[in-house]
């Protein structure tokens, strides 16, 4: 399960935030002040959601510190600053993206997802080295499957498939979100018929453990958390 701190003194707009994200299969824990925030640090972190003006500074000096103490994780501002020079402050100092208030649900879920992901890509040691469901171990650096200890013959695009449903574990992925992040062995993206043929395959792979992949009707697919 991936962790979020949300520094966030909105007391309201906190809690919205964190059920939320909950409700994406998000670990969350909130902190309403720089000085909470800062004892939180010591968890290890997927990403911090980070508002700009706080009771006690600013969102600018806890992502400078972060940065100066060479905390690795990605960080996204909750800002009601609009103004340009306030966005390029933060990105100046570190920060990975912002998103101005008041946002839209969907949009801050899709923003975090997209910088967990782009994170654990670049940093490949910070991601998990093996991810087992069920009979199944998926090696995501050396790009394998196994069962059992015994490799479980895939095509590439299968297992772009399954990285990519293990990376949202918990969370439901459109059909559209797909497409979009999935392309084939020459590099070009994938119609919604592939798409269908890949999934089918992929669950094949996995035998038993297909349900693992749920199919969220009318909406796209989701990988079970595990627990």
């Amino acid at each position: 399960m991936k962790k979020i701190l949300l520094v966030e003194d909105d007391f309201a707009l906190a809690m919205g935030t964190e059920y939320a994200l909950q409700a994406e299969g998000y670990d969350v824990v909130h902190a309403s002040t720089l000085e909470n925030a800062r004892q939180e640090l010591n968890q290890n972190f997927d990403l911090i959601l980070l508002d700009v003006m706080l009771p006690d500074g600013t969102g600018y000096d806890l992502c400078k510190r972060i940065r100066e103490e060479q905390i690795q994780v990605p960080i996204i501002f909750l800002t009601a600053m609009a103004e340009e020079v306030n966005i390029v402050q933060g990105l100046e100092l570190g920060a990975d993206d912002y998103v101005a208030k008041p946002y839209r649900v969907k949009e801050l879920l899709s923003r975090i997802a997209a910088n967990i992901r782009r994170f654990e890509l670049q940093n490949p040691k910070k991601a998990t080295m093996t991810y087992s469901f069920g009979k199944h171990t998926f090696l995501p650096d050396e790009f394998r499957l196994q069962c059992e200890q015994t490799n479980v013959e895939c095509t590439p695009s299968e297992l772009r498939l399954l990285k990519e449903l293990i990376l949202h574990e918990g969370q439901v992925l459109t059909r559209n979100q797909l497409l979009e992040r999935l392309y084939d062995a020459e590099e070009n993206y994938i119609d919604d018929n592939t798409l269908s043929v890949y999934m089918k395959r992929l669950r094949d792979r996995l035998g038993e453990d297909a349900d693992w992949i749920e199919t969220v009707r009318g909406v796209g697919y989701r990988f079970k958390k595990r627990v």
